[in-house]
Parts: structure tokens; C-alpha cells; sequence
């Protein structure tokens, strides 16, 4: 075998390697990003309106003049819905 082809196998086990590691590194960003988006809604949708129950509770028992709670929206990016 030259020279030349043991530096060409080389170089494209190297190019595969790193692609695969690349892949590797893409998909763990890509699920690290699901868990974040669904643990923030969960947070939003199912403790943040408890929160504020106990803090109305709280405040009436201070007497402290309280605000409505804020409505929690959320907007999907991934939709690709168009506006007409």
C-alpha cells in the first residue's frame, strides 16, 4: 500500500470520526434543549399559578393592595403558521 493511500485513509477515517462526534454533540444540544423548553412550561402551567395563589393569600393576610396575575402566553416558534 503507498503512502499516499495510507494518508488518504488517514484523513477520511479522521473526517469520520469528527463527523460522528459531531452528530454525537448535535443530538445531546438538540434533547437538552426539549428538556429545557417542556421544564419551563411545566413550570409556567403548573406551579407558577400556585405561586400565586399563595402570594394572594399572603398579601390578604398583610393587607398589602395586590395586582391581577399575569396571564401566561406562550408562542410555539416551531409552528409554521402564516399570518393572513
Amino acid at each position: 500500500m503507498p503512502a499516499s493511500w495510507i494518508g488518504a485513509l488517514a484523513a477520511i477515517v479522521s473526517i469520520g470520526v469528527q463527523f460522528v462526534l459531531f452528530l454525537r454533540w448535535l443530538h445531546r444540544r438538540m434533547r437538552d434543549d426539549e428538556i429545557l423548553r417542556a421544564f419551563v412550561r411545566d413550570i409556567a402551567v403548573t406551579h407558577l399559578p400556585h405561586i400565586y395563589n399563595v402570594l394572594r393569600e399572603l398579601s390578604n393576610k398583610q393587607g398589602i393592595a395586590q395586582r391581577d396575575t399575569p396571564v401566561v402566553q406562550f408562542v410555539d416558534f416551531r409552528t409554521k403558521r402564516r399570518s393572513q
